[in-house]
């Protein structure tokens, strides 16, 4: 038998597919968010179950997570990203003492037990601020795609003082360095040590390694150093960091009930 967990985020739908037993990936899959994102996460799910050779009598249970975690109705019942990340995290790196997760339209601390659950969290949900949603606008007005921000930051010499972490205000901000003659890898490497400022100052209180960075933009090359110097402390980029909260939630569907 076989269990799924589908992670419906603000940007991207994710599933991920396990045995129940040895809770062995069997298949995964990614898609862009849609307009009705029940139907796109219905449509991926059973395109893994397709590629995966898996019959949908077989998926004993289906556990949906994320922001539109509500309005999936293949699934059997939902869980919060906060949970499915740390067991997703835990089962990946079961070492890791403290979480940031970065999605497109919050950012989270989560700060986990020695068996992985949950302790305390922090989050951002009411400003772009600091999430993959600021770096977004931050590539398209600087004219280079999310994996070109990582690139061009490696290059920074001096990174900019952004002071804004309003991203309407930013913007407003990055237009004025630019016309000032400032690189665009200075611009970059200071948004992202903006970025990292702002989970600092999210956190409250001290971090206690190791801390595993999970979600998409883990993905966005330099920003696992930004987060490790702003930290003050090594900072593991997780396996897969866009698929970890489905991860979470296909392993909690493996659960007893």
């Amino acid at each position: 038998m076989y269990c799924a967990g589908i992670d419906g985020g603000s940007r991207f739908i994710k599933v991920v597919l396990l045995d129940s037993d040895s809770l062995k990936s069997v298949g995964q899959g990614c898609v862009d968010q849609g307009i009705d994102h029940d139907a796109r996460a219905t449509q991926l799910f059973e395109k893994v179950l397709r590629d995966s050779g898996v019959r949908r009598q077989e998926v004993k249970r289906i556990v949906a997570t994320g922001y539109t975690r509500n309005g999936i109705r293949v699934a059997d019942t939902t869980i919060t990203e906060i949970t499915c990340h740390a067991c997703g995290v835990h089962q990946r790196l079961p070492e890791a003492l403290t979480v940031v997760e970065i999605g497109g339209q919050d950012s989270k601390l989560l700060w986990l037990k020695p068996d992985g659950g949950v302790r305390d969290f922090a989050m951002n949900d009411r400003c772009a601020a600091g999430t993959g949603r600021f770096l977004e606008v931050v590539a398209s007005r600087l004219e280079t795609g999310l994996a070109g921000l990582g690139e061009l930051a490696c290059l920074s010499r001096k990174p900019a003082a952004i002071s804004s972490m309003c991203v309407v205000f930013a913007e407003t901000e990055i237009i004025g360095l630019l016309s000032s003659g400032l690189p665009r890898e200075d611009i970059i490497a200071g948004v992202q040590a903006a970025i990292a400022a702002r989970i600092v100052a999210l956190a409250g209180r001290k971090i206690v390694p190791p801390v595993v960075f999970t979600g998409g933009v883990a993905l966005v090359s330099g920003m696992a150093g930004a987060l490790s110097t702003a930290l003050g402390c090594p900072v593991t980029v997780a396996p897969e960091p866009q698929m970890t909260g489905a991860l979470g939630a296909a392993i909690l569907a493996a659960r007893p009930i």
